[in-house]
């Protein structure tokens, strides 16, 4: 069994609130372990947007997220939770998932209920599969796991489909299933938000997604509440701001000197990808 694997486990059996933040890349993932988070998050709509440059629409393949995924695990010691989409398929595909995340060095997963081509869950247009279908779905990818530490979440997009009420349905349908954790994506309101943590037979996760559907709420409300996990998965936001900035910096002035005070120094840049290392291997086999 993997350590990561134990690792997640110990977290969500744990008191208190689990943030969880979301890395694209190598150097991102790097950079949440740098700031001293626990866990981290690889989303579809990063993964989608740094990578292929399109919107979070059902672009991304099973191969691609798993490569993508794994390149982000193997350069940290935290848990990682990816985002497996819809599974890429039916039971099969996502039993293929599976076997190639825990492959990959993945601590987790969550799929979600939609049907494909899927939509980011803040995104208007999204349509689901029948619960019974999802319900095997599920069941198939808690079967194919190896390593029994290996976290299955289950996300509902049902609220926006259905309503509240048949979205927790779900949820405890998907949990009797075998998945670990629960993800009623997207509550339209503080009290919805509030309601599912009581309502739902597994640790909750609350998706804090700025400028979406849901209400932006502390993290101290978040943990009232009773949820076990919330997730930051906006990291592309910031790192879009920024260097739109630093672009247009360069091309209105020639230069970034007026941006420069606002970047990481060169030397500490290296540091951060381990440069010294590099040169003690250079030192030791170099000759």
């Amino acid at each position: 069994m993997s350590n990561v694997t134990k690792k997640l486990r110990a977290l969500i059996a744990g008191d208190g609130l689990v943030p969880i933040v979301g890395a694209y890349d190598a150097l991102s993932a790097r950079l949440v372990e740098r700031a001293g988070f626990e866990i981290m998050h690889v989303g579809g709509y990063n993964l989608s947007a740094s990578h292929l440059g399109l919107p979070d629409v059902g672009y991304l393949t099973l191969s691609e997220t798993v490569d993508l995924a794994g390149r982000i695990a193997a350069n940290t010691a935290l848990p990682v939770i990816a985002d497996g989409d819809d599974g890429y398929g039916n039971h099969l595909n996502t039993g293929r998932l599976i076997f190639e995340l825990e492959r990959a060095g993945l601590a987790g997963v969550h799929i979600e209920d939609q049907l494909f081509p899927k939509r980011c869950g803040h995104m208007a247009g999204k349509r689901l599969v029948a619960a019974a279908a999802f319900e095997q779905k599920i069941k198939a990818a808690v079967d194919a796991r190896r390593d029994g530490d290996f976290t299955i979440i289950a996300r509902t997009d049902a609220i926006a489909v259905e309503g509240f009420e048949k979205a927790i349905e779900r949820a405890n349908l998907y949990a009797e299933a075998g998945a670990d954790v629960v993800f009623v994506e997207a509550p339209e309101s503080e009290d919805q938000a509030a309601r599912v943590p009581n309502a739902v037979t597994r640790p909750a996760l609350y998706n804090w997604c700025y400028g979406g559907k849901s209400p932006l709420l502390s993290a101290e409300h978040i943990a009232a509440m009773g949820y076990k996990f919330v997730l930051f998965t906006d990291a592309l936001y910031a790192v879009s701001k920024t260097l739109i900035e630093l672009y247009d910096e360069i091309k209105r002035t020639g230069t970034y000197l007026g941006y420069g005070e606002r970047m990481l120094p060169f030397d500490e840049f290296n540091q951060l990808l381990d440069l010294d290392r590099v040169a003690a291997l250079d030192e030791k086999y170099g000759g």
